[in-house]
């Protein structure tokens, strides 16, 4: 995922979300990180994507989740017009799941399948 400040966003994952470091002696420009098998590559290099991805994690428990992460600290006011974005939401195609915008832009879609 493409991300202006490594420094920023490695905190912003592992602080928040959960995720862990991958390679602690990253590249300046590169990291990896990994949640319960969901792997996301930060990137600052010019090449390397652009802002805005989204990607899909599939957990056991999205309320629970979600809470988690409002402990922790995350900050839902920037998008209270998203009710997916305020917390866990049943959706049409069968998963119940809360979006997760980071410090750039791209979204991460927690959800778990329901029915």
């Amino acid at each position: 995922m493409k991300c202006r400040d490594l420094e920023e966003s490695v905190h912003f994952y592992t602080a928040i979300l959960d995720f862990k470091v991958l390679n602690p002696e990253p590249e300046i420009s590169y990291i990896l990180l990994i949640r319960d098998g969901a792997r996301i590559d930060l990137s600052t290099n010019s090449g390397d994507g652009v802002f805005g991805n989204r990607v899909n994690i599939i957990v056991s428990n999205v309320d629970a989740l979600f809470q988690k992460f409002i402990r922790r600290g995350l900050n839902t006011s920037n998008k209270q017009e998203s009710p997916v974005h305020q917390g866990p939401v049943d959706q049409t195609w069968g998963m119940r799941e809360f979006y997760v915008d980071d410090p750039d832009g791209n979204t991460l879609r927690f959800g778990q399948l329901i029915g």
